[in-house]
């Protein structure tokens, strides 16, 4: 066997171990009586010496160790890591075809066995997020790894930027911070193009890594649904799903968003795609635009009448990042989505998602089903869908499934 210190964890531990979770808990664990420093590589075993697995390290984690690996010949080099990283990007290259592998999500965390790293591809940007302090001693081989076998597919990465700004990195022992760990930036921004629509990502300040690549073919199903129609489309961010209904022929679409910079970076987009004459963008809270058009109140633009639109998007972000806020978060969504219901005709058209793990899609469900019984309509369900494969969901890894998305025909 290996020489790595050893740690010993308990039954319950050594349970989820078996059903394929990756996480040990500190109070599930002992030792290792040898000498380690945190971010070291340590074997897994239980109280009856079974080898578990071999991972990451870190007493000032609440996760104290992440598993990396469950095979016992696995030994942790160089080309350990040149094999992991060509598995991941041959994955991509695969579920998401030539054109869709320019931007998708590379490196989806635990799904793919690097635990806490995230790497966006933008075209020739990578943006990167490094949660565990394993992956944070051995990114800078990581991304040389990622430019070389990017290279192979004929891709030169031209920057690699990190946007390690969650406080989950201080909990980790390690800082937060923003920059450029390879190549030139530039201006910040780089041009992509999804569903064959434009978008300018600012991928320096733009939220979390500049774009959400999980909604890709969400927005295309939305998009299904949108000819002739009068589309509001609730916490826009960068606009894309109302870019989607507008090209795929909406007769007009209202973009809301509470953040200026974000209605702004819409605006660019919208424009260049040459969509303005079918969009309009609204900076205002969705939460209060709900309330003052169920009240029956009409800002400027928007058509009058009891129900004014044919199809309303709901793509609000996390309300609950925690156990302890979901029921808060329940009664978030439960009013948005009441509202909406509400607010469209009989035969009007609703998508609705939440990108919250904690949320689960049985809560989510429930949450749907009050919220039409409250607001005395029914439901036909269109199509119920998950992120995209670029975000793969691991069985046995609850926590890799976060996103859910409903199409409904309101009755």
């Amino acid at each position: 066997m290996r020489d790595y210190p050893k740690v010993i964890c308990n039954e319950k531990a050594a349970r989820a171990l078996r059903s394929g979770h990756p996480w040990v808990y500190g109070e599930e664990t002992r030792g290792p009586a040898e000498p380690y420093a945190n971010g070291d590589i340590v074997d897994v075993y239980t109280e009856k010496d079974r080898w578990m697995g071999a991972g990451f390290l870190n007493d000032a984690s609440k996760i104290r160790v992440r598993i990396i690996s469950r095979n016992t010949n696995d030994r942790f080099d160089e080309a350990f890591w040149r094999r992991r990283v060509e598995h991941a990007v041959g994955y991509r290259r695969t579920v998401m075809g030539e054109e869709d592998f320019r931007c998708c999500r590379l490196i989806f965390g635990e799904a793919d066995s690097f635990p806490g790293f995230t790497v966006d591809r933008f075209e020739d940007v990578l943006v990167t997020e490094v949660l565990s302090l394993g992956i944070e001693a051995r990114k800078d081989l990581l991304y040389r790894l990622l430019c070389e076998v990017l290279a192979e597919y004929g891709v030169q990465v031209r920057c690699i930027y990190e946007r390690n700004e969650s406080p989950l990195r201080v909990k980790e022992g390690m800082q937060t911070g923003k920059g450029c760990a390879f190549g030139d930036p530039g201006d910040g921004h780089v041009t992509i193009v999804e569903n064959g629509l434009r978008y300018d990502v600012d991928f320096v300040n733009g939220q979390k890594t500049g774009f959400f690549l999980d909604q890709k073919y969400n927005r295309q199903a939305a998009a299904c649904l949108a000819m002739g129609k009068t589309v509001l489309d609730c916490f826009t961010h960068t606009g894309a799903f109302g870019m989607n209904c507008a090209a795929a022929g909406a007769q007009k679409v209202f973009s809301v968003d509470i953040s200026a910079d974000a209605c702004e970076q819409t605006r660019k987009n919208i424009a260049l795609n040459g969509l303005e004459e079918r969009m309009d963008v609204i900076c205002a809270d969705v939460f209060d635009l709900l309330t003052d058009l169920a009240d029956g109140k009409r800002p400027e633009g928007i058509p009058s009448g009891k129900h004014p639109f044919d199809f309303i998007i709901l793509d609000p972000p996390a309300f609950t990042k925690s156990r302890e806020t979901a029921k808060a978060a329940y009664r978030g969504y439960k009013e948005i989505n009441l509202k909406a219901m509400k607010l469209l005709p009989r035969g009007g058209y609703l998508a609705t998602c939440s990108c919250s793990h904690f949320m689960g899609p049985q809560m989510f469900e429930k949450m749907l089903k009050e919220s039409a019984a409250d607001a005395g309509v029914s439901l036909r369900q269109i199509e119920e869908r998950r992120q995209a494969p670029d975000h793969p969901i691991l069985w046995g890894v609850p926590e890799t499934e976060y996103l859910k998305f409903w199409l409904f025909q309101v009755v």
